[in-house]
């Protein structure tokens, strides 16, 4: 009886926890051990012209939305709070062309334009009341020495219809995405078949997983063939449903996938694209598992081809430039990286690769247009850790300590090291004039990252609360689900 008794105190104790509102979601980059970020120019440009017509028919400014890549093979997409939609790389292998992809976005800027990470707390919460309420009513009961089957029967049936409530909650949600979705990719003239094309891509999922549910009462998402039901007379009335996929953007979507291929899959890379396959996708695939599988002859082999079509496309010859910079030859990697960032009007990712060039040849006489390009880069960019420890690199051999200690602490800010960032913030203040921009920005990263470790005090406290009753290696709860949408 006791122990039964002390299980519910911690239920309840657990289910108060998630009930407050104390703890703040990490970022999807910054979560230990979560996927990472991958950022490259082209795919972050073929985003922003593929959403930026949705973006506009919901209604957001379209300089305030980000679309963001995350290397994890889940085929999913999720936003949290903020307006970012976070685009996971295997979703990308999964569509088959940029419409596809485009409807996914509109999905998930249903839930952005909802605010439904937001209102999801309000469901969270609902269901918390449910849950506290029958855990005392439990606990009470078995004080009062009612049976243990009793009490912990009346505890298990809050549980679930607490759980039902939530579930309920999220599916309607979801459902109210795709009928936002459905309306931004009407207003944008964009067909969508593509969105109920990726639905029965889940839908054949389901089929493979063995995923035969009659309904969806046990699921956060409806079944993909109720979404497919519900928006199929609603697609086909569209104006826009006979309208063929844009050529010019599924050009570069097929481009772009392949490059990710090759990039977090090179041996899948080359026999997906044999070398049989001459079109651009493929050499850019191959050009990729080449390089990374050590071959940087065959890469350099595979670029050229790609050059010998378009001489002057940026991404061609930021890739050939890539090549040999990490193959070790700088030297010969600065005219090509030179034209790639003229060529594609200063992309601060590509401008950060040729002060990276400059700079790793070790040559004084490319240290000025190093500092020049760099600064510029992170002026447009500020976002790019590996920028800053270069503009760093440039500072320190300069012998100017302060400001080299102020570009590290940007980038162990950027990289979630606050205390790292404290130090060379505080380094960087010692040296620079007071009442500057760049000791304000010192005192600014100071304060940010000081708030950032107390933050983390926090929630590890709060962490260390949630596995009570678990013991060693017990399971945490997933705050994460109820923060992040998917499709």
């Amino acid at each position: 009886m006791n122990s039964l008794l002390s299980r519910c105190v911690r239920l309840l104790m657990l289910a108060l926890i998630v009930a407050s509102p104390a703890w703040q979601p990490a970022a999807a980059q910054e979560d230990e051990g979560g996927p990472s970020v991958l950022r490259d120019s082209e795919t972050e440009l073929l985003f922003k012209d593929i959403s930026r017509p949705l973006i506009q028919a919901a209604g957001l400014d379209p300089n305030s939305v980000r679309v963001v890549l995350l290397n994890d093979p889940e085929i999913n997409a999720f936003v949290a709070t903020g307006q970012t939609v976070y685009i996971q790389t295997g979703l990308i292998q999964a569509v088959d062309n940029v419409n596809q992809l485009q409807g996914v976005i509109a999905h998930e800027l249903g839930h952005v334009a909802g605010g439904h990470s937001i209102r999801l707390q309000e469901g969270a919460k609902g269901a918390t009341a449910i849950s506290i309420a029958t855990l005392v009513l439990g606990a009470l009961a078995l004080a009062a020495g009612a049976g243990g089957d009793a009490g912990m029967g009346i505890i298990a049936a809050g549980q679930q219809a607490a759980l039902g409530k939530f579930l309920a909650f999220s599916r309607t949600q979801e459902a109210t995405a795709d009928q936002a979705g459905a309306l931004y990719l009407s207003k944008a003239g964009i067909s969508g078949k593509g969105m109920l094309d990726f639905f029965g891509k889940l839908q054949n999922q389901e089929y493979r997983l063995a995923i035969y549910d009659t309904d969806s009462y046990a699921r956060t998402h409806p079944l993909s063939s109720e979404r497919i039901q519900a928006l199929q007379q609603v697609f086909q009335k569209d104006p826009a449903w006979a309208k063929p996929v844009d050529a010019r953007l599924d050009q570069r979507f097929q481009r772009v996938k392949a490059k990710l291929v090759g990039f977090i899959d090179p041996k899948h890379a080359v026999m997906k694209y044999p070398e049989s396959d001459q079109s651009i996708p493929g050499h850019y695939a191959r050009a990729y598992a080449y390089h990374l599988g050590g071959y940087p002859d065959k890469a350099l082999s595979e670029a050229d081809a790609m050059l010998a079509t378009d001489p002057h496309d940026p991404f061609f010859l930021e890739l050939k430039g890539q090549i040999l910079l990490e193959g070790g030859k700088p030297a010969d990697a600065i005219p090509v990286l030179r034209e790639a960032t003229q060529r594609s009007g200063d992309m601060p990712l590509i401008a950060a690769m040729l002060g990276h060039a400059l700079v790793a040849t070790d040559d004084p006489k490319y240290f000025a247009e190093a500092k020049q390009v760099l600064k510029a880069a992170v002026s447009r960019d500020n976002q790019d850790p590996f920028a800053w420890f270069q503009l760093g690199i440039i500072y320190d051999r300069e012998g100017d300590q302060s400001r080299a200690a102020l570009a590290s602490a940007e980038r162990f800010s950027l990289e979630g090291n606050p205390r790292l960032a404290i130090v060379s913030a505080r380094t960087a203040m010692a040296g620079i004039r007071p009442g500057t921009p760049d000791c304000l920005r010192a005192q600014d990263i100071v304060m940010a990252s000081q708030a950032e470790m107390q933050n983390d005090k926090k929630t590890k406290s709060s962490e260390d609360r949630r596995l009570l009753g678990t013991g060693k290696g017990g399971e945490k709860y997933a705050s994460g689900a109820l923060i992040c949408r998917g499709v």
